[in-house]
């Protein structure tokens, strides 16, 4: 299921165009999508002006994350990016999670992101910070 992000529609809507084609493939073959059997860290949260919500699962092995998956009921451009993000963290160091660059996962998308759709590019990256913030 998709989640609603308000989006006005043409006549002949082209999402390649409005979106890119990595968002349009990211969306359309996401990877990652899912579970891990038993996940070292998970987080959950949702974006309250859209309804997007994902779910973060990290597997860690000597203080890498050795496997990342997402799940959740999200846009097109919030699954998009999820999918992004759990290809470019996996053999990252957990402790450079907090510093990841909110740029470097918008850059990745290869699209203009409108102001409004800032919030769906940044749900899961603030699920994942949120998830390995020391507590």
């Amino acid at each position: 299921m998709v989640a609603f992000c308000a989006e006005p529609r043409a006549r002949s809507w082209n999402p390649s165009i409005m979106y890119g084609e990595v968002i349009l493939e990211h969306f359309r073959h996401p990877r990652n999508y899912g579970s891990l059997e038993a996940p070292d860290i998970a987080n959950e949260d949702l974006n309250p002006l859209c309804g997007d919500r994902v779910r973060i699962e990290l597997s860690v092995e000597d203080g890498n994350v050795r496997a990342a998956r997402f799940r959740g009921d999200l846009c097109m451009i919030s699954k998009a990016a999820s999918s992004l993000l759990t290809e470019m963290i996996v053999g990252t160091p957990l402790e450079s999670i907090l510093d990841f660059p909110q740029e470097r996962l918008i850059a990745a998308l290869q699209s203009e992101i409108r102001p409004a759709r800032l919030n769906c590019v940044l749900l899961p990256l603030t699920v994942l910070k949120s998830a390995v913030r020391p507590k």
